[in-house]
């Protein structure tokens, strides 16, 4: 039987996993249970945070480095749309018990800016520490996907994103990274998301209800 309790979930992985995709169905599901749910992401979320995302995005399709960002002012701009997210959005909902579905959350900062860009991991750890008031995911499903999928998918957008302006050496190593992260977390889901077949979701589906006791 479901009571009505606060919980996290995040959706991690690199571009074209179908992270979002699936973050859509779940978000469905628990519509169709009558489950106060909401859905948002990173980065952006809030008027405010999307703001801040537009610009980093932006940013991406610079064609000269000299314009670009430095690393670091990069990483800053995606902890200040988070703190914007996690003040307006994610915790006011958790306090009214809502079940909170998020595409992308921190593990994306270690993954492409601590292990990809090689930003200092306690400058990203301190300022966590003050934003996040000791906030963590009770669920996390990482989904780990082939090159040639993840190629595919990206080929069907119509819009471009930022995996356009990465090579596949720092995708691979983005990916291995947060396999790593997700390694011995007994919250965190493994799943492979190279087939485009339904078994995915219903795995999700199943994993989700465990936890909240949806029958």
């Amino acid at each position: 039987m479901y009571k009505k309790k606060p919980f996290f979930i995040t959706f991690e992985g690199v571009e074209g996993c179908g992270k979002s995709y699936q973050s859509k169905k779940l978000f469905r599901f628990l519509k169709k249970k009558k489950i106060s749910s909401i859905l948002t992401r990173e980065p952006g979320g809030t008027k405010s945070a999307e703001m801040i995302r537009n610009l980093i995005l932006k940013d991406y399709f610079n064609k000269s480095s000299k314009d670009k960002f430095d690393k670091y002012t990069d990483t800053l701009l995606y902890l200040a749309a988070r703190n914007e997210h996690m003040k307006n959005k994610i915790l006011p909902s958790l306090k009214k018990k809502m079940v909170v579905i998020c595409d992308r959350f921190i593990d994306s900062t270690l993954a492409y800016q601590v292990y990809g860009k090689k930003i200092n991991q306690n400058f990203v750890n301190n300022i966590h520490k003050l934003i996040l008031n000791g906030l963590k995911p009770n669920l996390t499903f990482v989904l780990k996907v082939s090159s040639k999928s993840s190629k595919k998918r990206l080929l069907k957008r119509k819009t471009k994103n930022r995996y356009d302006n990465f090579s596949k050496s720092f995708y691979s190593t983005v990916q291995k990274s947060f396999i790593k992260i997700a390694k011995g977390k007994k919250n965190y889901f493994v799943l492979d998301s190279s087939k485009d077949d339904n078994l995915l979701e219903k795995k999700i589906f199943d994993i989700t209800s465990k936890y909240l006791n949806i029958k």
